[in-house]
């Protein structure tokens, strides 16, 4: 059975190229970057080219540098762990964020800072009235989503950061982009970040490689301990065919585009003939669309697609299968739409006919689940 893949914000197929390359890279140039003989100098001028030019796609050159970690959760954690702050200062996340950075706080909060998260809107964007309300001068640490795992909603990074340093200049402001970066413009100078959370394998890279970008004059804590790579911050031999998968994806990127009209078609169709809510505003369409179904299970109709070869999310791979209800909750969803949650993401090779398909058997399968308009 041919399969239609509609969950590339979970992941995303390797690009032919990037196998090509860390094949390369895993059989003759297999060597340890900290060797020092010549063949080892070469990798380690490979990495080197791959963090300047993953820097340059981020529009970091010259204002920071980039860490690179085994993934987005990772380089999260690293941020949240950054700075030993002071006992009880205050740390500020949205109650949206990624389950890596909503767990790292809570896990602060248990260490004895106060831990304050800030609502958000029916599409999970940061409500920045709120937020105001919450900075306080004892604030060290903001971490604000920059494109929503699970709705595609789009944060307004730079006037999160504007807001935090205006109360307190030595604030921290992360934010973790990794459904942003090479889906949407993404310039860290611009934005104002301090530190900043990519992953490859959300672009056609492999998993198992990411990145922490850090503004200059930002100091990290060690984050593992032994041979002192990555500035010391994150001890261990690189991932050297990942990272350069890495930057390679991010080349390829540019010259490919997503057909963003086609989820824009796929809401219009939704809203005519069902029951359902848009948890992504129309606005931030690009490549996730969210959609609450009234009355049906979103896990009961993903195995329905399944069985046609359709694949589909039903919201962040890390937390989908504990069952949480945080983002239903923070969406306000009422309880007829909660459970019914679809998450569908395509990247620059879905075409119309597979959109087409998607229709064609949501139409069939949900007319003995939900309660629905009907044609």
């Amino acid at each position: 059975m041919l399969m239609i893949y509609l969950d590339n914000a979970a992941t995303t197929a390797v690009y032919p190229e990037c196998n090509e390359l860390i094949a390369f890279f895993n059989s003759e140039r297999f060597f340890n970057p900290s060797a020092l003989y010549g063949p080892a100098a070469e990798v380690s001028a490979a990495v080197k080219a791959a963090r300047q030019n993953l820097l340059g796609h981020l529009g970091g050159g010259g204002s920071g540098r980039l860490i690179f970690t085994a993934s987005g959760s990772e380089a999260d954690n690293i941020a949240l762990s950054c700075r030993s702050f002071k006992k009880g200062s205050r740390i500020i996340i949205s109650m949206t964020e990624h389950a890596a950075v909503y767990n790292a706080a809570l896990s602060l909060k248990q260490k004895g800072f106060d831990v304050e998260v800030c609502p958000t809107d029916s599409f999970g964007r940061v409500d920045l009235q709120k937020f105001g309300e919450l900075l306080s001068p004892d604030t060290a640490l903001v971490s604000i989503v920059h494109v929503g795992n699970e709705t595609g909603a789009v944060n307004d990074i730079e006037t999160v950061v504007k807001m935090s340093k205006r109360v307190n200049r030595d604030c921290i402001v992360h934010s973790d982009g990794v459904q942003a970066f090479k889906k949407i413009d993404v310039n860290v100078a611009r934005l104002g970040v301090d530190l900043y959370s990519v992953s490859g394998h959300k672009i056609h890279a492999p998993k198992g490689v990411g990145a922490l970008y850090v503004k200059n004059g930002i100091n990290v804590n060690a984050f593992i301990h032994g041979g002192g790579q990555e500035g010391g911050v994150r001890s261990a031999t690189e991932n050297v065919s990942g990272i350069a998968a890495f930057s390679l994806a991010a080349d390829v990127m540019d010259k490919r585009t997503i057909d963003r009209r086609l989820l824009r078609e796929l809401k219009d169709f939704l809203t005519a003939n069902f029951d359902v809510i848009i948890n992504t505003p129309d606005d931030d369409i690009n490549a996730v669309l969210s959609v609450a179904f009234a009355g049906v299970g979103g896990e009961v109709l993903l195995h329905c697609l399944e069985r046609h070869g359709i694949i589909v999310g039903t919201g962040s791979a890390c937390s989908s299968k504990k069952g949480g209800k945080r983002i239903a909750d923070a969406l306000g969803l009422a309880p007829r739409y909660s459970e019914g949650i679809l998450r569908i993401s395509i990247n620059e090779n879905t075409s119309r006919d597979e959109i087409l398909f998607l229709q064609d058997k949501l139409r069939l399968e949900t007319a003995g689940l939900t309660d629905g308009k009907r044609q």
